[in-house]
């Protein structure tokens, strides 16, 4: 049974609901109408907390999605569950993907930049200085990213760049 059928949240079955009169009035392909029921029934599973059935969702979801546009978000999604569960060198991957097909996304580059200021943590950690300030070099490129398309945003890196002096 479909997930958008199970589900009990009141918001889930609202959004399906909507989303499903939606599919009927706009003109779309089955194949388009099948992808965004996989792309919902993992947004669904993953705010469960469901990873694994959320993968499955977004993978099958990729395979049939054709535009660029909404590609770009079931990849930014496939690597939300990956910087979850910690794969931070997948997380990276699908973001970069999903960046791909769609440069703006100022919470792709958000959450690159987290992990990468997470890895200059460690590294510091470790009693690698030169290398955590290379992570950080980066983390704060995909900030600056972040923040020029979305101003007034990301408050606290904003902050970090200007204290760390490495906001131009």
């Amino acid at each position: 049974m479909p997930r958008s059928r199970i589900n009990g949240n009141f918001i889930d079955k609202t959004f399906s609901i909507v989303a499903n009169i939606l599919l009927r009035i706009i003109p779309t392909t089955s194949g388009e109408k099948e992808a965004f029921t996989y792309y919902r029934d993992g947004m669904s599973a993953q705010s469960e907390g469901n990873y694994a059935e959320a993968l499955q969702n977004y993978y099958e979801a990729t395979r049939l999605e054709i535009d660029p546009y909404d590609r770009s978000y079931i990849l930014y999604n496939i690597g939300l569950i990956h910087t979850s569960n910690g794969e931070h060198t997948k997380a990276l991957e699908y973001y970069f993907r999903a960046l791909e097909r769609n440069p703006f996304l100022p919470q792709a580059f958000n959450n690159m930049a987290v992990i990468c200021h997470y890895r200059g943590e460690q590294a510091i950690r470790q009693g690698d200085s030169e290398i955590a300030e290379a992570w950080f070099d980066q983390a704060a490129e995909y900030w600056k990213q972040a923040i020029a398309l979305t101003p007034g945003n990301y408050i606290e890196a904003h902050n970090w760049l200007k204290i760390t002096r490495r906001f131009e």
